[in-house]
């Protein structure tokens, strides 16, 4: 079988970017509130996110699913091991070829990787290949909205239709799944500043297990499982998430209603 890699990554501002692209000034704290008055400002206050560019990644979540089983992996780190996370991430990718799957991971994930790839001086050959050493990667590639090496399933299940895209949390919900636990994206800095990187690891792991739920439903919808290959994955699922450590794991369980 082809391997599935279910990725999410969660990211705090990026203090040096924002004095080095803004011209900001202070210690990281002064910096950051400064560009997000800024962001607010400019959205007459309706939103202080900041561009893709000045996202640091903080934390690397990964569900592989290949023909050995069921594998759930964390990439994180300090403060200054960003390059190394996003190296060992697109690694992997060059290692096994991979389809990738995500949640918004076309409008966020994948662009911020990009990004931080680009000013750390990632290689990621493999990834970026549109059949220039693979001719197969010409009719389907990783960078290609509309191609199934990766599959952004927000973005196809909207018929990529941004006023159309459900929220993963809401959406897993409405499935019977956990959907999200005790966190969500905008809380992230906060925990980052209070030293929570354990908690935000458990908050990306689970949000890789509720998209590895969902393509799992998709792919029953569409005809690549049948209905009792589709209940061996939960099957799978459930033992395999039962089996890891952390108090994230049980929850996550004792959620999950279908």
């Amino acid at each position: 079988m082809v391997p599935i890699l279910v990725f999410d990554i969660e990211t705090v501002p990026d203090a040096a970017g924002l004095r080095a692209a803004w011209g900001l000034e202070g210690d990281d704290d002064a910096v950051v509130g400064a560009a997000l008055a800024r962001r607010r400002e400019q959205t007459s206050g309706a939103s202080d996110f900041l561009p893709l560019h000045l996202h640091k990644v903080i934390v690397i979540s990964m569900l592989f699913r290949d023909a050995d089983g069921l594998r759930v992996r964390s990439l994180a780190g300090g403060p200054d091991d960003e390059g190394k996370l996003v190296q060992q991430f697109f690694r992997t990718v060059e290692k096994y070829t991979p389809n990738l799957v995500s949640w918004n991971g076309g409008g966020f994930d994948l662009q911020v990787l990009h990004y931080r790839g680009l000013i750390h001086k990632v290689q990621a050959h493999r990834y970026w290949d549109q059949g220039e050493d693979d001719r197969d990667f010409k009719w389907n590639s990783y960078v290609s909205r509309y191609h199934s090496r990766h599959t952004d399933l927000m973005d196809l299940l909207a018929l990529y239709n941004g006023r159309a895209a459900a929220p993963l949390d809401q959406l897993a919900k409405m499935c019977g799944f956990p959907g999200k636990l005790g966190m969500d994206g905008s809380q992230v800095y906060d925990a980052w500043q209070a030293g929570l990187q354990d908690e935000i690891r458990d908050y990306c792991e689970t949000d890789v297990a509720n998209t590895w739920l969902l393509y799992n439903r998709f792919r029953l919808m569409r005809g690549a499982l049948t209905a009792d290959e589709y209940e061996a994955e939960v099957a799978l699922t459930r033992q395999t998430l039962g089996a890891l450590e952390g108090d994230h794991w049980q929850e996550f369980l004792a959620a999950w209603s279908t």
